[in-house]
């Protein structure tokens, strides 16, 4: 297969509606030993939420015992799909010396129909067990147009059980299979031949074994979560058209698309989820806005590059960096072949000094990194086949023409991804990236933040210090231009509203208020009944919450001492709503009592005593900052969007950049925070 005339296999999809557009990129990590593996580039279509999936059954003499626990196994894999016509579609193969379908991806359009006819099926027998030959069926029979298979615009998932040793050889047919693009699962019982299984899987890792066939159920959440968590981009047979955007690569079997993210019970979304760093190398170039308007901004722009080199593998032989700025003229501050260490490339960035100058050219720059930035003497091995992406990063409209330039970085096959601000013309950054929807405006996004605070009896000395503590975070905010909205409510016995996030629309308002406050007093301390009343009273439309507007709520308890009511079902209702809680506690308080409350674990914080909360301020303010929940709808989703969120579960994300025409929103100026909403995944 030829490694040259790669484009860049990174592709931007949208789910569309007719105020939003939701572009999903998603990560992927899989612990192998204490070495983690992100398994290849953030970014998927939304078409991965429908699958094609194959099963093939060792239907042979010597599974006839094990056949009905076969059976039962893709009935409960079955009743967890999403069957429809344009949503899963099921085929299930059966074999022993040869190879038959019971039914083929298009031939049953409902679930039902499916359960019924694998109910039905019985033990085919036969000798001997050839799963090579089977899997050369599957290929030229199951995964085809006329068989229903979706293979251009869908995952294709293929599920083998097998019981025993193949007869024949499987090293061709299951090449042929990953060729094809095809995601092979092979699960066997202790007579198979584990090595076997390895080879026919799409990756050893997803060759499972069990003892006996009535073993199955114990791996069944194994393959689901495998399934959900890794597609791959199939490419076309044809090679690509020269000059035509939408053309894919030829398939890569170390390049995949990740559809879906498990964050465990800790959430990690400090970085922008635009890359991976395990077998697809990639060449980066960073284009650096340096003109007069962004000397203010440049500290962050720098912020962001070395967020992003953090995550890269960085090396001769993987991932590659450069770093471009520009206003009037350009200048590379050092080409990919420069620095063969992320340490050097972080250093480097880290004494970069803005460059300044006006007008902004910007057209003019991007011929530069084309001539000079993405050549073989500068480092790039776009000939070799590595991905090779831009990334601007942009202040101001340019005062020459970007069409051009832009035009021939695609026709190169350069991804490019245009980051600006709200000083940036949206649409000169949609011509200049790869497609118009990896154009991003950076726009602050807002909160709604409640500060829940104990007045009880034993905070009576500690409350100026609690009152400072919020007056601190408050002076941080952006509630002048209404981004933010602050509540704060006091409780003991019984909670009490000191004011509302739709009371003040000012921060000086806030922090007068806030100055003003009286200690509550009283006891006992009921901090369940207080969680319950801000869910019930506070996190409300007609209190001003932005909820349904998918406005992060955040919470932030400040307490100290134990709750004498129970907090389990409130603190779990607010996440359920898509609350994040924050609960920072004194050593009179019970820390286990704060995790519970908290979103996560990690984000209960302690001090000894009040006058310390000063030491944790940025450490709160930084993880609300990294971390947004997306709340699950308690009404049905609007008609046109993504239908497939189930309720919201906290072990179990997918990371969506969500932006309202015609601006897309990330967090902060030139942050690598990303505007993140969590959406469950089922």
């Amino acid at each position: 297969m030829s490694n040259n005339n790669f484009s860049p296999p990174w592709r931007l999809w949208l789910s569309r509606s007719p105020q939003n557009h939701h572009l999903f990129l998603v990560s992927q990590q899989r612990r192998f030993g204490k070495k983690i593996h992100l398994m290849s580039s953030c970014l998927f279509s939304v078409d991965t939420a429908k699958k094609d999936i194959v099963f093939l059954l060792d239907g042979s003499d010597g599974t006839r015992n094990g056949f009905p626990a076969m059976l039962d196994f893709v009935k409960r894999v079955v009743e967890k799909l999403n069957v429809g016509p344009n949503n899963d579609r099921v085929s299930v193969v059966q074999y022993s010396r040869d190879a038959e379908i019971h039914f083929y991806l298009n031939t049953y359009t409902t679930r039902q129909d499916i359960l019924d006819t694998v109910r039905g099926l019985r033990h085919r027998g036969g000798r001997p067990l050839n799963t090579g030959a089977a899997l050369q069926y599957v290929r030229d029979n199951a995964f085809t147009n006329s068989s229903g298979s979706r293979r251009l615009q869908v995952p294709q998932v293929l599920v083998l059980i097998s019981g025993g040793r193949s007869f024949d050889s499987v090293d061709a047919p299951a090449s042929a299979l990953k060729e094809l693009g095809v995601l092979t699962f092979a699960i066997g019982t202790r007579s198979a031949d584990s090595k076997e299984l390895q080879k026919i899987s799409h990756d050893p890792s997803y060759a499972l074994t069990v003892s006996e066939f009535t073993d199955l159920p114990n791996v069944q959440q194994q393959l689901q979560s495998s399934v959900e968590a890794v597609v791959i981009e199939v490419s076309p047979e044809s090679p690509p058209v020269p000059g035509m955007l939408t053309s894919m690569a030829p398939y890569r079997p170390d390049r995949h698309m990740i559809s879906s993210v498990r964050f465990g019970k800790k959430i990690h979304l400090m970085s922008s989820c635009l890359f991976s760093v395990d077998t697809a190398k990639k060449d980066i170039v960073f284009l650096l806005d340096g003109s007069d308007g962004t000397r203010n901004g440049f500290p962050a722009m720098l912020d962001f590059v070395k967020r992003v080199v953090e995550k890269l593998n960085v090396g001769p032989n993987n991932d590659r960096v450069s770093v471009v700025q520009y206003s009037r003229d350009a200048e590379i501050h050092f080409y990919l072949n420069t620095y063969t260490t992320r340490q050097d490339i972080l250093d480097t960035v880290r004494g970069l000094r803005h460059r300044g100058g006006r007008p902004l050219n910007t057209g003019a720059a991007l011929q530069y990194v084309r001539d000079n930035a993405f050549t073989n003497s500068s480092g790039s091995r776009r000939l070799q086949g590595v991905p090779q992406m831009l990334i601007l990063l942009n202040g101001g409209r340019s005062f020459d023409n970007v069409d051009t330039p832009a035009s021939a970085l695609k026709q190169q096959g350069v991804y490019v991804i245009g980051i600006g601000t709200r000083n940036s013309d949206t649409r000169e950054l949609q011509k200049i990236s790869y497609d118009p929807s990896s154009a991003l405006s950076v726009q602050p996004a807002g909160k709604d933040i409640v500060f829940l605070l104990d007045g009880s009896d034993g905070t009576r000395t500690g409350f100026p210090a609690v009152k400072d503590f919020v007056q601190r975070v408050v002076e941080t905010l952006s509630v002048d231009d209404n981004k933010d909205r602050v509540s704060v409510v006091q409780y003991s016995k019984e909670p009490a509203a000191q004011f509302y996030l739709n009371t003040y629309t000012t921060k000086g308002d806030i922090l007068d208020t806030v100055r003003g406050l009286r200690h509550k007093g009283g006891r006992p301390l009921n901090t369940g009944a207080a969680l319950q009343y801000l869910r019930d009273n506070v996190f409300t439309a007609s209190a001003g919450s932005r909820l349904q507007e998918g406005v992060p709520q955040v919470l932030v308890l400040i307490s100290g001492g134990r709750s004498f009511d129970s907090v389990d079902a409130p603190a779990s209702a607010l996440k359920e709503l898509g609350v994040l809680t924050f609960a920072i506690g004194t050593r009179s308080a019970d820390s286990k009592e704060l995790q519970k409350i908290s979103h996560d674990p990690s984000y209960a914080l302690t001090v000894s005593e009040f006058t310390d909360l000063p030491n944790v301020q940025q450490q709160l303010q930084s993880s609300v900052e990294a971390v947004v929940i997306e709340v699950s709808p308690e009404s049905p989703p609007v008609p046109g969007m993504l239908t497939s969120m189930a309720p919201y579960r906290p072990d179990r994300y997918m990371i969506c950049l969500t932006y309202t025409e015609p601006h897309f929103k990330m967090r902060g100026r030139f942050s690598p925070i990303v505007y993140i909403k969590l959406a469950s995944v089922r």
